[in-house]
């Protein structure tokens, strides 16, 4: 017997659960990377002019070596887990705290902790962290749905 939250809980396919992701992935690294690049290109003048490539470098750097990682096993766990499951549940419980996480550090940051040329450079590498780890969840759902079209 299913619970009352049950009867309610608005359930998708992994097909959309993958989408979800990469869609969240792309807004937050297009948002990041917009705001970060405006801010940091706006107080170039407060920092040398090698660091904004550094911080492009960087966020790349770590895309690629880590959140490539991080989407294949988010992709991995919705593929898992299979159809007909909580639309929140694309990312984990503990995954959704690390996001509550990152957004209360990005407001701390943007309110007085740092000049907000700086926060731009950080917010410039994490934007392009995220674009380069959204490709691997994007492939995934593109995957996904061929083979759905293809049943």
């Amino acid at each position: 017997m299913h619970s009352p939250l049950e009867r309610y809980k608005p359930a998708a396919s992994a097909r959309t659960h993958l989408l979800l992701a990469a869609v969240l992935w792309t807004a937050v690294g297009t948002g990041l990377l917009t705001f970060g690049g405006r801010w940091a290109w706006a107080g170039r003048a407060s920092y040398p002019d090698w660091l904004l490539p550094l911080a492009g470098a960087a966020g790349a750097a770590k895309g690629y070596f880590v959140l490539t990682r991080s989407a294949a096993r988010i992709a991995r766990r919705i593929e898992a887990r299979g159809d007909g499951r909580c639309l929140g549940g694309f990312i984990s419980p503990l995954t959704w705290g690390l996001v509550v996480l990152m957004m209360g550090t990005g407001y701390i940051m943007r309110h007085g902790l740092l000049p907000r040329a700086i926060v731009g450079l950080v917010y410039v590498a994490i934007g392009v962290a995220l674009l380069i780890g959204s490709a691997r969840l994007w492939g995934s759902w593109r995957r996904h749905a061929a083979a759905f079209t293809e049943n």
